[in-house]
């Protein structure tokens, strides 16, 4: 599979867009930010200003051998603790999906455990967790682009299901390290 390719927006039809939002029953600008994504959004849609009420949030679930050296205060076994409990429909995540009318499902990119089969799961899992980053490449190059490709494909799949909004998410044991290590190397940011 090849990755999609992402097209640039038409400067050009922000002054439509604008001209929509600030013809709205309230005062130019009232929204603050929501008015900026909003046209945002409509740049991305190219066209007819989209519904929007079809929405799925994807939590990508992994664990990370980073936790080998001590960066969490939790276990890597809190990982699939979790996922059960997005799957229960019991984490915040689930009522925050279920006040906005969205539905939620959970894709394991890489829990390091076989995880039971469940209609909210998608098992995309790559690898069961990374390696440990501070000793070696949590991923190798190989691994990366075929964790890209599934998140290309579980994206373009609930596009094909109809899904208008997708919101993404994260959760694993180790992810804010990780998190870290990924903007030092993009930013570079310092990491003390």
């Amino acid at each position: 599979m090849t990755l999609p390719t992402v097209t640039a927006v038409d400067p050009e039809r922000v002054a439509t867009l604008r001209a929509l939002i600030d013809g709205k029953a309230k005062p130019p600008g009232a929204l603050g930010r929501i008015e900026d994504l909003a046209v945002q959004v409509g740049l991305i849609a190219d066209g007819p200003p989209p519904a929007l009420d079809k929405a799925l949030l994807l939590v990508f679930a992994g664990d990370h051998g980073l936790t080998a050296e001590g960066v969490s205060s939790y276990p890597p076994s809190v990982t699939q603790a979790m996922v059960a409990t997005f799957l229960a429909g019991r984490a915040s995540a689930n009522a925050l999906a279920k006040a906005v009318g969205a539905e939620l499902r959970v894709v394991d990119a890489g829990v390091d455990a076989d995880l039971p089969a469940h209609p909210n799961l998608l098992a995309e899992k790559v690898r069961c967790g990374t390696r440990n980053a501070a000793v070696e490449p949590a991923l190798t190059p190989e691994e990366v682009a075929e964790a890209l490709e599934r998140g290309a494909r579980v994206a373009q799949d609930a596009a094909r299901e109809g899904f208008e909004v997708l919101a993404l998410g994260e959760m694993g044991i180790g992810n804010t390290a990780s998190a870290a290590l990924i903007m030092h190397r993009l930013a570079p940011a310092p990491l003390t």
